[in-house]
C-alpha cells in the first residue's frame, strides 16, 4: 500500500476505535469522549499496541504517517489553545478580584506545592529528568502539572452538568480563568532560555506593540474578516514565540488571550471548538499517546502516576477548602468547586507536550503525568453529580 492509504487506515483507526468504545460503552456518565480519545492515543501508543502487534503497528503508524499526522495536531493544538486564551473572561474575573483571586490562589498553590513535593522525590531518580532539563525546572513542571485545570473540559462537563450558565458556573469559569494565564506564565518561566534570553525579550516587546495594534485594527474588520486575520495572527504569533526558544503553544495562547471573545461570532466560536475537539484533536490525543513510554518497568510508571494524582486531587481540595473557609462559604460548595476544578485533560496534556518537546521530562514522566491527567477528570463527574444534586436541593424548613 502506498503512503495515502496507510494514513487513511490509521486516521479510520483514530476517529472510530474511541467513537466506538465510547458510544458501546456508555462511558459518558463518567468520562467524556475527549477522555476516551486520550486513552484511545495511550492504547494506540508504542507502550501497548506496539507492544503487542509490533509489526502491524510499524506499518500502521510508519515515520510517514506520523509526519502528516503531526502536522495535523500541531495546527489542531495551536487552533484549540488559541481558542481557550480567547475564550478567558478576565474581565469578569476582574470585577470579582478579591474572590477570585483568593480561590484561584489557594487552588493553585496547594497542589503546586504538593505535586512538587512529589516530584522532588520522583525525580532524584534517574530516568525521569530530561537531558535538556534541570531538577528545578522539571519538579516544578511536574508541580505544575498537578495544579493545573482544563478550561475547555471544565466547560464541557459543565454544561452536561446543567450549570454553565449558573452563577455557580461562572465563578467555576473565573477560577479557572486566572489559573490559565497562570499556568501559561509558569510555563514560559520553566522555558527560559538565558542563552536565548535576547531573543525572548525581543519577541515579547514586540508582540506587546503588536497586540496593541491588532486590538485596535481587529475591531474595524467586518466580522467574517476577523477570522481570517485572527488566524493569520495566531501563526505569526506561534512562528515568533517558537523561534525565540518559548514553544508555539505559548504563542497560540498569547495571542488568543490578548483579544475578545465578544468581537467574534459567539456561536460560531462554540461550533469551531466543537469541531476541532470532533475532527481534528483525535489526531493530537493519537500523536500524544504515540509518545508515551512505559519504560523497563510499566509498574514504576503506574506507581508513579499514582503518587501525582494522589498529590493533584488532595492538593486542590486542601486549597479550595481553605478558600471556602476564608470566603465563608456555605456547607458542600468547596467539595464540589474542588472536584470540578480537578479536570486536567487536555490543557494538561498540551503543557507536558512542550516540556517533552523542549526535553525537561522524559518519555517515562510524560506518560505518568498523562495517566494522571486521565485518572483526575475521570473521576470528576461521578463524584460531582451526588454532590451537586445536594448543594442544589431545595432546603427544607
Amino acid at each position: 500500500m502506498g503512503t495515502t492509504e496507510i494514513f487513511l487506515i490509521a486516521l479510520t483507526i483514530i476517529l472510530a476505535a474511541p467513537y466506538a468504545a465510547w458510544r458501546l460503552l456508555g462511558t459518558d456518565r463518567w468520562a467524556p469522549l475527549v477522555v476516551v480519545q486520550i486513552l484511545g492515543g495511550i492504547l494506540l501508543g508504542p507502550g501497548v499496541l506496539g507492544a503487542a502487534y509490533p509489526a502491524y503497528y510499524a506499518f500502521v503508524f510508519n515515520p510517514q504517517v506520523i509526519g502528516a499526522l503531526n502536522g495535523i495536531a500541531w495546527w489542531a493544538v495551536m487552533m484549540f489553545v488559541f481558542v481557550a486564551g480567547l475564550e478567558l473572561d478576565l474581565a469578569d474575573a476582574w470585577a470579582h478580584r478579591g474572590e477570585t483571586l483568593v480561590t484561584a490562589t489557594c487552588a493553585l498553590v496547594a497542589p503546586l506545592l504538593l505535586g512538587a513535593a512529589a516530584a522532588a522525590v520522583l525525580l532524584a531518580e534517574p530516568g525521569w529528568i530530561g537531558a535538556k532539563g534541570s531538577y528545578p525546572q522539571a519538579v516544578l513542571g511536574v508541580g505544575m502539572a498537578c495544579a493545573v485545570t482544563a478550561l475547555p473540559i471544565l466547560v464541557l462537563l459543565m454544561e452536561k452538568l446543567g450549570l454553565f450558565r449558573q452563577p455557580l458556573g461562572q465563578r467555576l469559569l473565573r477560577y479557572a480563568s486566572l489559573d490559565d494565564v497562570a499556568i501559561w506564565g509558569v510555563l514560559a518561566l520553566i522555558l527560559l532560555d538565558w542563552t536565548r534570553l535576547g531573543r525572548q525579550g525581543l519577541f515579547l516587546a514586540a508582540f506587546a506593540v503588536a497586540a496593541w495594534i491588532v486590538r485596535k485594527a481587529i475591531q474595524r474588520l467586518a466580522l467574517a474578516d476577523r477570522w481570517y486575520v485572527a488566524l493569520v495572527w495566531l501563526v505569526v504569533v506561534s512562528f515568533g514565540a517558537d523561534w525565540s526558544g518559548l514553544h508555539f503553544m505559548v504563542g497560540a495562547f498569547l495571542a488568543g488571550a490578548v483579544l475578545e471573545a465578544r468581537w467574534f461570532d459567539l456561536g460560531k466560536l462554540d461550533a469551531m471548538r466543537e469541531f476541532l475537539l470532533l475532527a481534528l484533536m483525535p489526531v493530537f490525543f493519537l500523536s500524544t499517546g504515540l509518545r508515551t513510554s512505559f519504560g523497563v518497568n510499566g509498574a514504576v510508571v503506574f506507581a508513579a502516576a499514582g503518587v501525582l494524582l494522589v498529590a493533584s486531587v488532595v492538593g486542590k481540595l486542601m486549597g479550595v477548602h481553605l478558600a471556602g473557609r476564608i470566603l465563608g462559604w456555605k456547607q458542600g460548595e468547596a467539595g464540589v468547586i474542588g472536584w470540578m476544578l480537578q479536570t486536567k485533560a487536555l490543557i494538561m496534556i498540551i503543557f507536558v507536550n512542550v516540556l517533552l518537546d523542549k526535553q525537561v521530562i522524559t518519555a517515562q514522566t510524560f506518560t505518568a503525568l498523562l495517566l494522571m491527567a486521565v485518572g483526575s477528570t475521570a473521576l470528576t463527574t461521578p463524584i460531582v453529580r451526588p454532590r451537586l444534586a445536594k448543594l442544589l436541593a431545595p432546603t427544607v424548613h
